[in-house]
C-alpha cells in the first residue's frame, strides 16, 4: 500500500511529500508537533494533545492554522488513508515559508502542516515492555524551554544516537545538580525502595508528557500513591523500579541504567500494572467524535 502524507492542503504520495526549501520548520526548526497513539483505529487522548499544542503554538507565536475540528479531520484522514489500526499519527506546524531571515515573517504568512501516520506492532511493544529496556544517562544540553514541545531536537537525537552505540534503548537526561530530568523522547519515573512512586514536576525542566498524565490517573485510580520531585541518577540506580513513559512506548519498564540492574533486572509490578491498565483511563476518540 502506498503511504500518505497531509501536506499544506493536499495528501499526496509519501515519495512526493515536500516543503518549501524556505519554510523556517526546515531552516529554523521554528515549529512544533504532536504524536497521537492509535488504537484500533481511534485516536488516544486527542483533547490533551490539541490542549498542549495551542499552548506550544502560542508560546512561539505562531498562528493557529485551522480550528480544532478541521486539524481533527485531518488528523482522521491521514490515518483512514494510511489504514493504520495501531501506531502513531504525526501533526507538525510552522511558521511558514518566508524569505530566510532570523526576525519572524510578516503577520499573516500562512503556517506550514504536515501529517503522517504509522503502524506500530501493538504485539511487539508488549514483547519489550515484558522484558524492559536499558538506558543510559547523559548530560542534559537542550535549550531552556524544554516545556515547549518543538521540532528542535538535535540535543534529543545525539543522545538517542549515544544510546544506540551504548546498546541501550533510551537516554536519560541528567541537570547540573545531578538530578535526572527526563529521556530524550520520554518522561521518567522510579519507584523508590521504600515504596513511593515519584516524577519529576513539569514545571521544572522537563515537557508535559500527555502519557505522564495519564500514568498518573492510572495510578490514582490503582490508589497509588505518587511524588512529583527531582531524583538523583544514584537514586534512580538504586530504585526499586523505573520506567519512562511515552505516547509511542506508554509505559515502559527500565530494568538497567548505565549497566546497573533495577531491582531484580526484570520489569516491576507497578509498571507493568500501570501500563496493563494504561488503556482503561485514557480517553479514545472515535473516528466521528471530533473537538469543537
Amino acid at each position: 500500500m502506498t503511504r500518505v502524507v497531509y501536506v499544506n492542503g493536499e495528501y499526496v504520495p509519501y515519495a512526493q511529500a515536500s516543503v518549501h526549501v524556505e519554510d523556517r520548520g526546515f531552516q529554523f526548526a521554528d515549529g512544533v508537533y504532536e504524536v497521537c497513539e492509535i488504537l484500533d483505529g481511534n485516536l488516544v487522548d486527542e483533547r490533551r494533545h490539541m490542549a498542549r499544542l495551542e499552548r506550544s503554538l502560542s508560546e512561539l507565536r505562531i498562528d493557529e492554522p485551522m480550528s480544532l475540528r478541521s486539524l481533527g479531520v485531518i488528523l482522521r484522514e491521514t490515518v483512514r488513508r494510511n489504514r493504520v489500526r495501531n501506531g502513531i499519527v504525526y501533526l507538525q506546524i510552522t511558521r511558514g515559508v518566508a524569505r530566510r531571515d532570523f526576525a519572524f515573517p510578516s503577520p499573516g504568512d500562512a503556517p506550514g502542516v504536515v501529517c503522517f501516520a504509522r503502524s506500530l506492532s501493538r504485539k511487539a511493544g508488549d514483547a519489550k515492555a515484558a522484558v524492559g529496556v536499558a538506558v543510559i544517562t547523559l548530560p542534559d544540553i537542550r535549550w531552556k524551554r524544554v516545556d515547549i514541545k518543538t521540532t528542535g531536537l538535535l540535543a534529543q537525537s545525539l543522545a538517542r544516537q549515544a544510546a544506540r552505540e551504548a546498546g541501550a534503548y533510551e537516554a536519560w537526561l541528567v541537570d547540573e545538580k545531578g538530578y535526572v530530568t527526563e529521556g530524550a523522547s520520554c518522561n521518567a519515573w522510579i519507584l523508590t525502595g521504600d515504596g513511593k512512586l515519584v516524577t519529576r514536576s513539569a514545571e521544572s525542566g522537563i515537557l508535559r508528557g500527555i502519557t505522564r498524565e495519564v500514568a498518573m490517573e492510572t495510578a490514582r485510580a490503582r490508589g497509588l500513591h505518587y511524588e512529583e520531585r527531582p531524583f538523583t541518577v544514584e537514586e534512580a540506580k538504586s530504585a526499586r523500579e523505573a520506567f519512562q513513559t511515552s505516547a509511542s512506548g506508554l509505559v515502559m519498564p527500565v530494568v538497567k541504567i548505565d549497566g546497573v540492574a533495577i531491582g531484580n533486572g526484570k520489569p516491576g509490578e507497578i509498571a507493568s500494572g500501570l501500563r496493563a491498565a494504561y488503556h482503561g483511563v485514557a480517553e479514545v476518540s472515535t473516528p466521528h467524535h471530533l473537538l469543537t
